[in-house]
């Protein structure tokens, strides 16, 4: 059982960010399941995963000033699955920020790609188990 049951992010151009993530995630098998006006959930049934303008119920409006770019990475189920999601993430507008490939500094297993969204944020599509394919 996953340790955290959902994280969001802020975004400062909510149908451009929206329209990204359903692109870049749809390879892995995830997609917008749930939106409240300028938020929208995405996941592989409950929405794991939430991208919103703000403010949201626990923000003040210093917390909206400055979008601090923010690491997430999702787990892809194949090294296939990685390099889709990247391809489709380029497609969509994102910024490389790590070609598909073995990370060996992490492990030898970790098999990973790294994107920077319209806001900066460095997306990743993680594998734990590359077998060399």
């Amino acid at each position: 059982m996953s340790v955290l049951d959902h994280v969001t992010l802020v975004v400062s151009d909510y149908p451009a960010s929206k329209a990204f993530y359903e692109k870049a995630l749809a390879p892995l098998g995830i997609k917008c399941v749930m939106e409240f006006g300028q938020a929208a959930g995405f996941g592989k049934g409950k929405p794991d995963f939430w991208i919103g303008t703000g403010p949201a119920s626990f923000q003040r409006p210093e917390h909206l000033r400055l979008i601090t770019p923010t690491h997430i990475a999702f787990a892809a189920a194949s090294s296939e699955e990685v390099r889709a999601f990247y391809a489709a993430a380029m497609a969509a507008g994102a910024r490389d920020f790590g070609a598909p490939g073995v990370r060996m500094h992490y492990h030898p297993s970790y098999y990973g790609a790294f994107v920077l969204d319209p806001d900066g944020h460095d997306i990743e599509a993680v594998f734990h188990a590359h077998t060399g394919t």
